[in-house]
This record gives structure tokens, sequence and C-alpha cells, in this order.
């Protein structure tokens, strides 16, 4: 045990612990049955047609986006910020895509596929993707307008009239002010900051019914954070995420400990 005078944080005995910790499981189940409620209104939402054709390369050749469905019926879409001019894969998406592996067997089973999608060339994707040691299936939108139709990409002249609209919204960014964080992923990914915020994360969702795609939901921004498997553990930590700034790397960038 750690002498607890030399800590800030309150000290208190069992019996105190088991009483906040009651209370903080009814907040908890408070919480839990809120996101249930959220998760169906999710699925209430209706479904838009997609008749719009993109051509996607995969490993497998060129696919339509029903065909990455592979005969399941449902489609999630991760969308990876890779961009064409990046020389790899943004640190953030690759510690989100991190957690895909183990999962998209199981969704794979249960009538879901789960994709990146990322508009860099697949040959790009294929080396950065070996690199990773990842399995999960990653598609090529080089060339379409599927970032760009689902508002996770953006050209030069949106940047520069502020006709950037990002998660429902048109965003207030000042295009011509980089932050230091994002400059340093930037060069993380081998290209300029301007260059790299051309893309940007995000989820989308699909059905196929009787032979016809449809667009069933989409996220951005803050709501990919449940997708973040570390954050979920950090959030459980003692100390939380206890972050001032970005703190993550690619995971075969960490120095050995």
């Amino acid at each position: 045990m750690g002498d607890s005078s030399v800590t800030k944080h309150r000290i208190g005995t069992r019996e105190e612990w088991l009483a906040a910790r009651r209370e903080l499981l009814e907040a908890e189940k408070q919480l839990t049955r809120r996101s249930d409620e959220l998760a169906q209104r999710r699925q209430e939402l209706p479904w838009v047609r997609i008749d719009k054709e993109y051509l996607l390369e995969t490993e497998e050749g060129h696919v339509t986006l029903p065909e990455l469905c592979r005969a399941r019926s449902q489609l999630l879409v991760y969308h990876f910020m890779f961009g064409p001019d990046y020389k790899e894969g943004c640190p953030s998406c690759s510690m989100i895509a991190d957690g895909f592996n183990g999962f998209t067997t199981h969704l794979a089973n249960h009538d879901v596929m789960l994709w990146a999608v990322s508009r860099a060339p697949l040959v790009k994707l294929q080396a950065y993707k070996r690199r990773m040691g990842w399995k999960f299936p990653w598609a090529s939108s080089f060339g379409t307008d599927f970032n760009a139709d689902f508002n996770v990409a953006f050209t030069h002249e949106q940047q520069r009239s502020g006709a950037v609209e990002y998660n429902y919204r048109r965003s207030d960014q000042d295009w011509t002010v980089v932050p230091e964080t994002v400059a340093g992923f930037a060069a993380a990914c081998g290209t300029d900051a301007h260059t790299y915020v051309r893309d940007m994360p995000g989820l989308s969702a699909f059905v196929l019914e009787d032979g016809v795609l449809y667009h069933t939901y989409s996220t951005y921004g803050r709501g990919l954070d449940i997708l973040w498997g570390a954050y979920q553990w950090l959030d459980r930590a003692p100390r939380g995420r206890n972050e001032t700034g970005a703190w993550w790397r690619r995971h075969d960038e960490y120095d050995a400990r």
C-alpha cells in the first residue's frame, strides 16, 4: 500500500468508498439506460436510398458499395484518415483501428461487415496494413466521391471559402491557423497540415434490403469516442485520460519498456 500522505486525492475508509460507489452505480445505470434509448433512436432513423454507384478498390478487385456487404445485410464503414497525399495513416485513426481485428469476425458472424475506407490508393493502404499487422478489410475510395458525399473529405477551395461542413454543421475553424497538435499529426503522416485536414474521421452505417442499399447513420468527431477502445479503459483508470495533448502514437512507435 502507498503512503497516503503523498497524495492530494481524498482518502476514505472502505465503508465511505462503498457508499460513494453505490451512489455512482445509480448514475452509471442511468447512463446505460440512456445509451440504450439512444441506440434505439439510431435504429429508428429513416433510411436513405443510395442510388449513386461508388466503385471502390479492394484486394479482390473493384467492387460497389453493396458488394462490400459480402452476403451480409448490414455494413459499417470506418472513414479512416489516409488521404491520397499521406505517406502513412493518421495516428489517431490507427489507435482506433488497433481494436478492429478482434471483433470484425464476431460482427461478420452476426450479419454485419466492418470495413475501413480511405481515399489513399490501395497500394498505400496495403503497405500500411502490413506494417500495422491488421487483418480487417480496407478499401480505397481513390478517385470517387464517396468520402466527399459522406462529409469526410474536403477540397482546398472549400477550406479557403469556409464551406467545410463536418459533424452536421458549418465549421467555424480558421483554416489559416494550424494548431500545433494538427501540425504534429500531419508531419507524422508525411504531409502538411492543410492537406492533412482535408480528410476527417467518421463512421457510417448501411443496410442492404431486397437488393437496395440504404444509408442509415453516420457519426463524426466526439461521436467516435466509443470506438477508442483504449479510452474506454482509461476512463476507468484512477487518473482517467490524464492528458494535456495528443500523447498517443502508432503502436510500433512507442519506446520499448
